[in-house]
């Protein structure tokens, strides 16, 4: 199933708008909580009002009547009709209803003070206020009970349209910040849209770096992407010198087995024939000797040992080139090894070997007539690392030829060779974090291939094993 990927204007605002809604839905609950205290505190604060209200027009009358003001209150007090009775002393009715709410918590009757209550009055909730005070009405002395309350609906009703207001406050807020985030984002990430364009307008023919002001949380990648631009560049420039040195190279020996096969055409007795087509034969083993070099240089430089990394013992490749070499090797030679411990490597063992070969192999063809002896030596350095040496007693390599030999197709004075051999080995140790060091064996020449500890052979640039780029 394929991952379904948000894109990072949505991701952003949908994680800064994530706790915006957070506290909008705190917010939204704390103001329906505030919504009913302050609704039974603007509720109980009116009710008050008209206990006292009806308290003073009963005082003033006599319980008779109350007045017009007092009437319109008990009318409509915030939004609601407000029920109330008044008793003298001994529980005499002087006016109002004559059932009060039921449940109301009981106190001391001869207290005087302010009770506010929650109680029932006709099988619905209701809250009031029950006013005692002493006074004397109409002949009848003493404490006197005033007593006002209103149905529960009223209040919560009250406190609802509280709570939608806020909400609809809150919700034009969110709403307005969620359109300011999204379009805000929008503009923030402007930069990766021009970096996009300038990463779309590059080509195989233009690798340029990208040099385009770029915000800090960005510059990484635009870094990464540079270093890449530049490593594609060069195996692409590398890749043209190849081509380019490979089909000069491989022009005159494929045109001179042409004209060898062309001879051997029109030889004219079996002599002529066999001759030219042994010179045919050394000539097309030659030719597949510079493809086969040609190949293994182009291999060797583009080894990443990170990709192929093989642990193996340095000893056991060396050995099995020495058993192989020995049984080619010019009559007069002899090609040793010493290799007493193991020597862990990690990379390429394929290019490895041939590095190892074509340092044997260039030993045995440059060494000279003075040639007696090839010693190889696989020695484990004491911080981890490996040292491979090839010595030889033959004619050497004059110190200003030391740096020559290792370019492409450079080979040393008077010699017929490829120049690839030594080219190869010096690609191989590069990209292994290696270095090849020549020098003087007094006489003849000591080739030393230095590989750093297993642990660090990949190189700075490598990328950990076992990462995952989907993450």
């Amino acid at each position: 199933m394929t991952r379904r990927v948000v894109s990072l204007r949505a991701r952003l605002t949908a994680i800064i708008l994530a706790p915006t809604l957070a506290i909008g839905v705190a917010a939204g609950l704390w103001q329906l909580g505030n919504a009913r205290a302050t609704a039974d505190e603007v509720f109980d604060r009116s009710l008050l009002v008209v206990a006292m209200a009806v308290e003073r027009d009963v005082a003033v009358s006599g319980g008779d009547a109350l007045s017009v003001v007092t009437r319109d209150l008990l009318a409509d007090t915030s939004g609601g009709r407000v029920f109330y009775n008044v008793y003298g002393p001994a529980g005499v009715i002087v006016a109002g209803y004559a059932s009060p709410p039921v449940g109301i918590p009981a106190t001391d009757p001869h207290s005087e003070g302010v009770q506010i209550f929650v109680a029932r009055y006709m099988g619905r909730p209701v809250r009031g206020v029950r006013l005692r005070h002493r006074a004397q009405i109409d002949g009848l002395a003493g404490i006197f009970t005033t007593t006002v309350w209103q149905d529960e609906a009223v209040r919560q009703a009250f406190a609802a349209r509280l709570v939608r207001r806020s909400a609809l406050v809150i919700a034009s807020l969110i709403a307005a910040l969620a359109l300011s985030i999204w379009f805000g984002v929008r503009l923030g990430l402007r930069p990766l849209t021009d970096l996009e364009a300038a990463i779309a307008r590059r080509s195989r023919a233009d690798l340029s770096a990208i040099r385009r002001p770029v915000p800090a949380e960005v510059r990484g990648i635009v870094e990464t992407l540079n270093r890449l631009f530049a490593e594609l560049s060069g195996k692409m420039e590398a890749q043209r010198v190849f081509i380019s040195n490979a089909a000069h190279q491989l022009r005159n020996p494929v045109a001179g087995a042409l004209a060898l096969a062309e001879s051997v055409v029109r030889a004219r007795s079996a002599e002529a024939m066999r001759r030219r087509a042994a010179e045919l034969r050394a000539a097309v083993a030659e030719l597949a000797r510079l493809a086969e070099g040609l190949l293994a240089l182009e291999r060797a430089e583009a080894v990443s040992p990170p990709e192929a990394r093989d642990a193996f013992d340095a000893s056991e490749v060396a050995r099995a080139l020495v058993a192989a070499t020995v049984a080619r090797a010019p009559a007069g030679v002899s090609v040793t090894l010493a290799a007493e411990a193991p020597c862990l490597l990690h990379g390429d063992r394929m290019m490895i070997r041939e590095a190892i070969r074509n340092l044997i192999d260039n030993a045995l063809e440059h060494g000279g007539s003075r040639l007696r002896r090839v010693a190889v030596s696989v020695l484990a350095e004491a911080d981890g690392g490996c040292r491979i040496e090839v010595a030889d007693d033959g004619a050497g390599l004059a110190a200003d030829d030391r740096q020559r030999v290792r370019e492409r197709f450079r080979s040393r004075a008077g010699s017929r060779g490829s120049g690839l051999g030594l080219a190869i080995v010096d690609a191989v140790m590069r990209a292994h974090g290696g270095t090849l060091a020549l020098e003087d064996a007094a006489p003849g020449l000591r080739a030393v291939l230095r590989f750093p500890p297993a642990r660090s052979a990949a190189g700075p640039g490598a990328p950990a094993a076992g990462v995952d780029d989907a993450a």
